[in-house]
């Protein structure tokens, strides 16, 4: 009779409250806010030019550069970021250069990926019990090392999209169009794969493999039906992105589930309001 059905009590909020103050909470807050916002702004893009399956692919695949880590003995942290760029790149040109369609090609290579980097950890007896932050994040273990990059990433990624928006945006309406008013298309295409695929990398520690899709498709989705104008929608998905991941985190404090889904549950959430309020208005 002591316990409520109900999950969140006042000890259980008082003691949130404290948990808010600690500064692995902290950090773990701000990474959400820089990550979210990171995927939402670069989601913005990847949606327009058909490339959240590859963002998918990349983020399946990259549990293979981390169990390459592994069994070299190297900080997988280390070896993900040039692994996920090198990956990305190589998808890039077999997409290009094959007939198949980009959406089986992408389904047989992350999934093939995916079974090689878990027939390999599996023959690592020590990281077994980490398999599961690998797949669904650990964003309260985030460091102020990991904070600096991802700031940094974020940094590059808005004065990149910035002073090429002429670019970009005629990139994304038609490429062959972009060629014709003097636009580096191959360049500007290969450079904004080379930037997702880091961010991808990056974000791993914080999301997870399963989910890291989730955080660039979904806010650019609900920033689509919020808005009608370009920078508006690039601006709307960022800030959807950012604040759904600290409404997740919040969520996870004072529930105690796991900060990674909850996350992804509040996105849903917010793409789900967001078509409501697209059919009503």
């Amino acid at each position: 009779m002591g316990q409520t059905w109900w999950p969140i009590s006042i000890s259980t909020m008082v003691d949130s409250a404290g948990v808010l103050a600690q500064p692995f909470m902290q950090r773990a807050l701000l990474g959400g806010l820089l990550t979210g916002g990171l995927g939402g702004l670069l989601g913005s893009f990847a949606v327009l030019r058909q490339l959240s399956f590859f963002s998918d692919a990349l983020g399946h695949s990259a549990l293979l550069g981390v169990s390459i880590g592994i069994l070299l003995g190297i900080n997988p942290t280390l070896v993900l970021i040039p692994f996920a760029v090198l990956f990305a790149l190589l998808v890039n040109q077999l997409v290009e250069r094959s007939k198949l369609p980009a959406d089986a090609l992408l389904n047989i290579v992350y999934s093939s990926s995916l079974a090689f980097a878990v027939v390999a950890l599996s023959l690592v007896e020590t990281y077994r019990g980490g398999i599961q932050q690998l797949l669904f994040g650990d964003i309260l273990g985030i460091g102020w090392l990991d904070l600096g990059v991802i700031a940094l990433l974020l940094l590059g990624a808005v004065l990149y999209l910035v002073l090429s928006m002429r670019a970009q945006v005629l990139l994304t309406l038609n490429s062959d169009f972009a060629g014709a008013f003097g636009v580096r298309a191959n360049w500007h295409r290969i450079a904004f794969i080379v930037l997702l695929a880091v961010v991808v990398a990056v974000s791993i520690k914080a999301v997870g493999v399963l989910l890291i899709s989730a955080f660039v498709v979904i806010p650019a989705c609900a920033g689509r039906l919020l808005s009608r104008r370009f920078p508006v929608y690039v601006l709307s998905s960022a800030l959807l992105g950012g604040g759904c991941a600290l409404l997740g985190l919040f969520a996870s404090g004072l529930t105690n589930l796991p900060s990674g889904p909850c996350v992804v549950i509040v996105q849903f959430s917010g793409f789900m309001l967001a078509l409501l309020f697209k059919a009503i208005f």
